[in-house]
């Protein structure tokens, strides 16, 4: 079993823009670059669609031959941007497109409107709260906000922490679909540890998934460090997708789980419609 470290990463110094989108007739520059217009095309078409579709649809929606769409296909699939449901014969956006859509978001709409949540949440609470966004298999922090007398926490702006081990993480690969829940965590040797505790196998993960959905918030109890507990709710889009995730973290026993996880749901539905405006 592998040991995490977690390692800071400058978000603030990053300079995102918008994607704008692709048109289907080509400019000139895309003629020069016709692999890149066409790749650039297919990720736009499968953005846009309510759910996996099949590559001869793409291939006959795009007026591009079957031929060209499935080599893309493969070479995207290679590096994460798509992921094929084989089963289904259907291909969607894998988490290395998520990562990229969701960078200019989390630097942008997501910290400025969420600092100011996550900064009455703490003060309501009187206890450290954090906003964080999925960045493949790991959470990345986005705001933080440390309560006065509270323990030191290992999670600040920029860090990142595996997605399965904190309560972000879990509540927002609940509202994952499956099929990328799994090609995230095949099998066990992509399960990272810090305490000795945690899921450490894909039906493990599972069944804590599963909780999570049923429970309407995620939990984390030690995981990350000795003592400390958390809980956590997703922040959706307008399309129903895992944007982002609120947590606060306390230490003692989980007998104010209940309240803390109220306020926390609270915190991420103003979240939500404050980023639907």
């Amino acid at each position: 079993m592998s040991r995490f470290h977690t390692r800071r990463v400058d978000v603030r110094a990053a300079s995102w823009q918008p994607v704008s989108v692709i048109p289907d007739i080509p400019e000139a520059d895309d003629v020069q670059v016709p692999a890149a217009a066409q790749t650039l095309r297919i990720l736009s078409y499968l953005a846009g669609r309510p759910a996996p579709v099949a590559a001869s649809a793409i291939a006959r929606e795009l007026m591009l031959p079957r031929s060209t769409v499935y080599h893309l296909l493969r070479t995207l699939a290679v590096h994460g941007f798509v992921l094929h449901l084989r089963e289904e014969r259907r291909w969607g956006l894998g988490t290395s497109a998520f990562e990229l859509a969701g960078g200019y978001a989390r630097q942008q709409p997501l910290a400025r409107l969420g600092r100011p949540l996550i900064a009455s949440l703490s003060d309501q609470l009187g206890e450290s709260a954090h906003l964080a966004v999925m960045s493949g298999g790991d959470v990345l922090y986005i705001v933080e906000e440390r309560a006065p007398r509270r323990p030191a926490l290992v999670t600040d702006v920029g860090v990142r922490l595996p997605a399965h081990l904190t309560a972000t993480g879990r509540a927002m690969l609940a509202a994952l679909p499956r099929e990328q829940v799994r090609a995230l965590y095949p099998d066990a040797s992509a399960f990272s540890e810090r305490t000795g505790r945690g899921p450490r196998r894909p039906g493990e993960l599972r069944d804590l998934l599963r909780e999570v959905r049923s429970r309407g918030w995620a939990t984390e109890d030690g995981e990350v460090a000795e003592g400390l507990r958390s809980v956590g709710a997703v922040v959706r889009d307008a399309a129903g997708w895992p944007v982002a995730a609120v947590a606060v973290t306390w230490a003692g026993d989980d007998g104010a789980e209940v309240m803390l996880a109220k306020a926390v749901r609270e915190t991420a539905a103003t979240l939500e419609a404050r980023l639907a405006r």
